[in-house]
């Protein structure tokens, strides 16, 4: 069974919540999302850094909106969860061991989106990154090839749209 590492922002906009997607990019996330939990594993970082973020911006046991059925259900899969190690290097949790040693990528890179790099650097078979509303991720695909870590990006004409546009 293969595994990937799921960007919140692929939850968020299943959920509607990613006013700059389209209705399009919604059910595209919706179907992929589904794909996951019928023949995926989702890496997930035992100190929760991944899962937090899923749960403080998703709610398990509220609506049964895509997304936050989505985590509900990594809450009771457990078995369908590929853990891994990242290792932080700062009080914020931020930087991490397991995150590439590239200059450029460490300068460019969100802090907050470096677990998802670092989760999937630490799984032995470096699973694709599922990524969805963010463009800047469009700038360090190659980069992020380089390491050996690969991106599956959802919607990805509309973030080149998005990204030239930002870019001009």
């Amino acid at each position: 069974m293969s595994a990937v590492v799921i960007d919140t922002n692929v939850l968020l906009v299943a959920d509607g919540r990613a006013e700059h997607m389209s209705a399009e990019c919604l059910i595209q996330c919706v179907k992929r999302l589904e794909r996951v939990r019928e023949n995926e594993q989702v890496v997930l970082d035992y100190g929760w850094l991944v899962l937090g973020e899923y749960q403080n911006k998703l709610n398990p046991t509220g609506e049964p909106t895509p997304g936050n059925a989505f985590v509900k259900w990594l809450l009771q899969e457990d078995q369908r969860v590929d853990w891994v190690t990242i290792t932080p290097t700062n009080a914020e949790q931020t930087t991490f061991t397991e995150f590439p040693p590239d200059l450029e990528l460490e300068k460019a890179f969100d802090p907050a989106d470096r677990k998802f790099v670092a989760a999937a650097n630490a799984h032995p078979e470096k699973p694709p990154i599922l990524q969805s509303a963010d463009s800047k991720w469009l700038g360090w695909e190659e980069s992020l090839a380089a390491h050996g870590i690969r991106l599956e990006v959802l919607c990805r004409g509309e973030l080149e749209v998005i990204r030239n546009r930002k870019t001009k």
